[in-house]
This record gives structure tokens, sequence and C-alpha cells, in this order.
């Protein structure tokens, strides 16, 4: 082989082994909202490029809903080309896909050591003898409030903690009257309010064995009863879509927000409102075993196993999501992200006063309630019961008593799920 052939075969090898580095490194990710998920991603893909420069990370952010009504298709069909490496899931969701799509996840349990996250959220990713995704967040839920309307009202911290919801109402009536402020905002088509509602009361759509939980559940009956009464009231202002919620307290339009703590991220993107917002917790429900904490959504990373690079991707969320407790401190205070990471839970941002929050130390409260919240089982629908649930607010808002209501959905989801 002559010399020039043979720099020339050196340098044709070198060039395509550069291009398979460069193409290896190069991973999809599809997740949902840019001020919490999408943000979260891209500063691990930052902090990890610091020790792999080759590295390139497209983040596509699309709806949740389009998310997961893609990935159900594809996986259903076959057709996994255009799949990401890496997706997020709703923690609400992960036994249905897991489930249903057997050998379309990567099982991490060899390279992740998950007797560092918390307990809850491994167990929403287990199969057998199989673990699968890397744990993400919390959605530990808060009642976010505007400080300068309540105060207007005559309310101050204190007046806001250990509430029930009755007396939320009433407060909020006196919120509407003198500033003419709504008191909340709700999306009779979101399930938001009503899951918050509901777990804080101990129960969930299904039982620990998997059967429904719909006609008999007190916590859910309760539940509906308080959005009626909310209704009722006139205190609160109606919103359509993700948009038009968040919209409805980036506007100041609302005096408050009762919702997980990622919302947190969507808040502090008005830098107008720097202080004027404070957390306390939740209102309870009128139940005797119902709780002022409770949870909201909380989402995981999946490796889907048809990715060319799976190998790259487990890597990745193995050095960042799984091991990097100063990126959870960043996400902490910048995005409101709640590490379900154990060894980041300790960390210095959990004590910052946060100007944002009139200097509330807002993240020691939610670590407290994180340990707070009642356990129920997800099960695999919760999606179509919440669909099913959602189709029948109508119905609730203009009269019909809950308990025929919640009859008819159980009647109904037998024969569709079950």
């Amino acid at each position: 082989m002559s010399k020039c052939l043979t720099i020339r075969t050196l340098l044709l090898s070198t060039s395509l082994s550069v291009s398979a580095i460069s193409v290896a490194e190069e991973l999809k990710v599809w997740a949902w909202d840019p001020n919490f998920n999408v943000a979260a991603m891209n500063e691990a893909a930052e902090r990890y490029r610091e020790h792999h420069p080759n590295f390139k990370l497209n983040v596509i952010d699309s709806g949740k809903e389009d998310i997961e009504q893609k990935l159900h298709t594809m996986l259903a069909s076959g057709i996994t080309s255009t799949l990401p490496d890496v997706v997020l899931i709703e923690d609400y969701n992960a036994q249905k896909y897991l489930e249903a799509y057997p050998g379309s996840f990567e099982p991490l349990q060899a390279s992740i050591d998950y007797s560092q996250f918390a307990p809850y959220k491994v167990r929403v990713m287990t199969i057998g003898d199989n673990v699968y995704g890397i744990p993400f967040d919390s959605g530990v839920a808060g009642m976010f409030y505007r400080t300068d309307y309540l105060e207007q009202a005559g309310y101050s911290h204190s007046d806001l903690v250990g509430i029930t919801w009755d007396e939320f109402i009433e407060i909020g009536k006196k919120v509407k009257e003198t500033t003419g402020i709504s008191m909340l905002t709700f999306d009779i088509n979101d399930v938001v309010l009503p899951h918050i509602m509901m777990q804080s009361g101990g129960e969930w759509f299904v039982d620990d064995a998997g059967k429904l939980n719909i006609a008999k559940n007190a916590a859910l009956k309760e539940t509906l009863k308080t959005i009626k009464k909310l209704n009722d009231a006139k205190i609160v202002r109606q919103t359509s879509g993700w948009s038009s919620f968040v919209g409805s307290f980036n506007s100041g339009r609302v005096a408050t927000v009762t919702s997980g703590v990622w919302i947190m991220g969507s808040i502090k993107s008005v830098d107008e409102q720097k202080g004027l917002w404070k957390v306390a917790p939740i209102p309870k429900l009128n139940l005797d075993n119902a709780t002022h904490a409770s949870n909201q959504g909380g989402s995981s990373w999946y490796v889907l196993s048809s990715s060319e690079h799976k190998g790259k991707a487990i890597e990745f969320l193995a050095e960042t999501f799984a091991k990097d407790t100063e990126m959870y401190q960043k996400l902490l205070q910048d995005r409101g992200a709640l590490a379900t990471y154990m060894p980041a839970a300790q960390g210095a941002s959990y004590n910052i006063e946060d100007p944002f929050f009139g200097g509330q130390p807002v993240f020691q409260d939610f670590a407290k309630w994180v340990n707070e919240i009642p356990q129920v089982p997800y099960g695999m629908y919760t999606q179509e019961i919440d669909d099913a649930i959602a189709a029948e607010i109508p119905a609730l808002l203009n009269g019909e008593p809950v308990e025929s209501i919640l009859e008819r959905v159980e009647n109904n989801l037998k024969y569709q799920i079950m």
C-alpha cells in the first residue's frame, strides 16, 4: 500500500471516528414545560458538557398530552425510528407504559443506585425485578398566594395556615369583594386541583388491589362537593388550557394558586411580581383523616430501548440526575424542582430565604410537607378515570348530586378499563 493511500485511509478512518462520536453524543429528549422540565434537562446538559465537550442534546418541548399521544401511537405501531432517546413520563402514567409496552423501555438497575431515591418514586417505575427510569421531581403541593391582595382584604400569613376549604371560600369572598380579584383559577378540564384534594384525603381512584374506588370514595366525593362550593361562591376564574391557567396568575388576575411545587418556575417567571408571593399549606377537606399535605404530578426520565444511543443516554442521566447534588441545588433555587434524589435534600438551598416569596424559606416547608403526603396507589388508569370525571364536571356544576355522578362514572368505567 502506498504512503498516500495509507494517509488517506487514516484520515478517512479518523473522520468516520469523529463523526461517529459526534452522532453518538447527540441525544433527543421529549419533555414539557419550558420553565421546569425542559429547563432542568438543559441545565443537566450544560453541566455534563463541562466534562464531555462533544455532547449535544436536542430537547423538544411539546405539551404533555401531545407527548403521551405520540408515545402511545408509535409504541403500539412498532414504528420507533422517530422516537426520542429519552422521554419524560408523568408518574401517574408510568405503570401503564411499562406494562402495556414490555421491552420498550430500558431497565436501569445495573447502572443506577435506586436506594438513593425516594422509595415511592422508585415503586412507580418498578415491574417485577426490573426498575426503569430516573426519578426526577416531587409534586408536593402548596397554596401559593399574593400577599398584596390578601393584605388588602385584611388577611396575614397566619390566617391561611391550617384552614379548611370552607374557610378558604369565606376568605375568597372577602378578597373578591375588596379587590375585585378572583381567589383562584380553575380549568374544569384539568385535574390538578381534584388530584390534590383527593390525595390529601388519603384515597385514589383505585385501591391497593388495583380495583376501582369511585362510588364509595369519600375523599373523591368531598373533593367534588368542594369544587361545586368554590364555583357557587363565584370566587373562581375559569380557564381553559395550560397557557390560560398560567396566564391567569402571571397577569395578576387571581389571588392564589394551589398546585405542585413545580409551578414555582412559572410563578417566578414574572420579575415584576418579586416579593408579592408567599406559600401556605393547602386547605383541608372536611374529612376526619384529611391532611394539609398532598402531591400533584411529579415525573421521571425514561430511556427508550429503541434508542441507538441508549448507552450514552444512560451515562448522561446517571452522571446528572442520579449524581449531581449541586445541580439539584441550582434547580431547587431557580425552578422549584424539589429533588427525590435524597442526597440532594440536605443542601443549603433548603434554607435560603427566597426574595421572590418575601424572604420566606419556602423549601423548608415543602421538605416538611413531603413527609406528610398520604401514600396512595396510582394504578394504571389515572388518565382514563381523569377523563371520565372531567366529563361529568359540567353536570356537577349544574347541580346533579355527587353520589349519582360517581355511581355513573364507576359503572361506565367497569366496562372500559377493568
